[in-house]
């Protein structure tokens, strides 16, 4: 059965020697945390309480298994012929993924297939690569991972990756892969949540992998510097709406595996709140006015409480207008 994991709360202090202990200063800044940056109170200071836990193995169908708690979801599938990922969770949990990749089974890793550029689904890169995988990404996710991004929202700057961490696969729009007996799609609709989202179908199992353009149950990030937007994230779900069915199994960036309705559920709050805001917006408020006039009211009890809060949400829907 699907299921969600507990997730720890925000950390008050997060002390510079965190970074050293998790071993991911090659991907972040050199310089210690700010106070309110991604690593300090944001949403990366979760995922790496998370890791300290186990990794959860969900089995979904046709050798298709979900691990949960290393950044954002990871999707294999496994065969003879080696592994298939989607996305690369974070570095500090090497050893915990290694041994749940082990435990699915013995054959080697091959692919990874990067949702988009950011940290949560990319750290590992470098590992995986090391152990065999080749990364796949669209282009301008290669963009973001090869150069200096910074994240207003994160308060953030991220550092070119090394090369080992790469996509070397690029795909435009589409590219197909024939593996372990499936056959597997992947595609980029356009700008979404990031400019390089892809969405990974696996056909015969009748799985989809969305990446970050689906939260189940959770307000999702937009990163409205790299090409992000609230119209672009709304469009990217309806894509995903017309190409799944009631039986397919849609996995998310965060939150349980889920399905159709959730998706549809997911692109129905985003639609109202945009229009919200949108209303809002013309009339001229200011981005605090609409903040205090609370677009978000109706579904801040199920969609607030993950590392997105309504106020946060809010101003990614305000300023992506």
């Amino acid at each position: 059965m699907p299921i969600d994991l507990p997730w720890i709360p925000s950390t008050a202090v997060f002390l510079c020697s965190a970074f050293l202990a998790f071993g991911y200063v090659a991907t972040a800044t050199a310089t210690g945390p700010v106070k309110g940056d991604y690593f300090h109170t944001g949403a990366g200071t979760r995922y790496l309480e998370r890791a300290k836990g186990d990794i959860v193995t969900v089995p979904l169908r046709d050798n298709i298994n979900v691990l949960m708690g290393s950044g954002a979801n990871i999707v294999v599938l496994s065969g003879s012929e080696g592994k298939f990922l989607v996305d690369a969770g974070i570095k500090p949990s090497e050893e915990k993924l290694q041994a749940a990749l082990n435990k699915i089974g013995p054959s080697p890793l091959k692919y990874v297939v990067n949702t988009h550029w950011h940290w949560d689904h990319t750290d590992g890169n470098e590992w995986m690569h090391a152990a065999g995988a080749t990364i796949v990404a669209q282009r301008n996710t290669l963009k973001h991972l090869s150069q200096t991004t910074h994240v207003d929202d994160w308060n953030w700057t991220f550092a070119p990756v090394p090369a080992g961490a790469r996509p070397t696969i690029i795909v435009e729009n589409e590219r197909d892969f024939a593996f372990a007996g499936d056959s597997i799609k992947v595609e980029h609709f356009g700008p979404g949540h990031t400019d390089g989202d892809v969405l990974v179908y696996f056909e015969k199992a009748d799985v989809m992998a969305l990446g970050d353009t689906f939260w189940n149950g959770n307000y999702p990030f937009i990163d409205n510097e790299d090409g992000g937007s609230v119209n672009s994230a709304i469009a990217w779900a309806n894509k995903a709406i017309e190409r799944s069915t009631d039986k397919t199994i849609l996995v998310p960036g965060h939150g349980p595996v889920g399905n159709r309705a959730q998706l549809i559920e997911f692109r129905d709050m985003l639609v109202t709140v945009r229009d919200k805001v949108v209303a809002l917006k013309s009339q001229g408020k200011s981005l605090d006015d609409v903040i205090a006039a609370r677009p978000t009211a109706a579904f801040d009890d199920k969609w607030g409480r993950f590392v997105i809060d309504s106020k946060f949400f809010t101003k990614l829907v305000y300023e992506g207008l």
